[in-house]
């Protein structure tokens, strides 16, 4: 009998220590919330990291503390790791891309999000009847109006272009904006577009492929997750057929789209890191807030240029992959 309250003694113990671990920590402990494994989005996952480290915070030397987690592209496991995330009384957590910062949001009222690669709170669906953010959201975003400028490009390497085609997924908010942007600027060129909806990347083959037998001249890679996912077999079925992607995401040329302007994937997570390096410093989000991306720049793949017979002058910065 003294042997099995000694048992539950120390069982009761353990589950204490347990408990009782946020308590002792003596650094802060951070938790990234991925959607999927993506080349494109890992670099703004690299660049959040790169301006912790350099400002102090890394796991290497102990001073932070980290804890990943990657939904696989699946919704009910996002869910799930940002519910776990929370229960581990995380200082805060960075949330890459939009359907991850959404989840967040959602799930937490107390915790900061510090966002990147995710359209602005408005468009987002995230901000309240007076049009204000969640008091808990921080980071960096993106507006639409750079789409307008990635549209122009085509008009501007190809002038004889007349039909451009784009995917998008219904389910997500930045995807189905994005291409209503499209639609304005499309008409706005002299340009026709046919638009095609995908809802998973195993569906995108089937209907890229609708897409260029529908003739166009040009295809356009919208921000999203389906693109995100499945941009190589985009870019293996347009090459295919000699139609040339254009976009307006960087990584994304970087993996065979011909050219765009927009944000460096890269320099958007540093961006939100810098931001969540305030917090970490000073113990406090006072003064901070959602802010809009900072950098953009025209590129082009040199790779493509010479499929294509394309050249570009000393606006645009040739990208390739790492």
């Amino acid at each position: 009998m003294q042997v099995k309250r000694l048992l539950l003694f120390l069982f009761l113990v353990f589950l204490a220590a347990c408990g009782g671990r946020d308590n002792k920590r003596n650094v802060p402990l951070i938790g990234f919330l991925d959607l999927l494994h993506d080349e494109t989005l890992a670099q703004a996952k690299k660049g959040f990291f790169v301006a912790l480290k350099e400002n102090g915070f890394s796991p290497t030397d102990g001073s932070v503390e980290i804890l990943y987690r990657n939904a696989q592209n699946d919704q009910p496991t996002l869910i799930q790791a940002c519910d776990y995330l929370i229960s581990q009384k995380v200082d805060l957590i960075a949330t890459n891309p939009t359907l991850s910062t959404i989840t967040a949001v959602q799930r937490t009222s107390r915790i900061p999000i510090f966002m990147m690669v995710s359209p602005s709170p408005e468009i987002a669906g995230l901000t309240d009847e007076s049009g204000n953010a969640p008091p808990n959201l921080f980071g960096v975003f993106e507006t639409l109006d750079y789409i307008d400028t990635s549209l122009a490009l085509i008009k501007s390497v190809m002038p004889d272009a007349k039909k451009i085609g784009t995917v998008f997924n219904q389910s997500e908010p930045q995807s189905v904006d994005a291409l209503e942007q499209i639609r304005k600027g499309c008409e706005s060129l002299g340009l026709q577009i046919e638009a095609m909806p995908v809802n998973n990347s195993n569906e995108t083959q089937l209907v890229v492929a609708a897409l260029l037998n529908k003739k166009i001249d040009a295809f356009f890679a919208l921000p999203d997750n389906v693109v995100f996912s499945s941009m190589e077999v985009i870019v293996q079925l347009c090459d295919k057929a000699s139609v040339p992607v254009f976009t307006s995401e960087e990584g994304l040329v970087m993996r065979g789209a011909l050219c765009a302007y927009g944000a460096d994937m890269y320099s958007w997570g540093y961006q939100s890191g810098l931001q969540a390096v305030k917090m970490l410093q000073s113990r406090t989000a006072e003064g901070l807030k959602p802010e809009p991306v900072e950098f953009r720049r025209r590129v082009y793949n040199p790779e493509k240029s010479k499929l294509f017979g394309l050249e570009f002058d000393s606006t645009f910065t040739a990208v390739t992959r790492p």
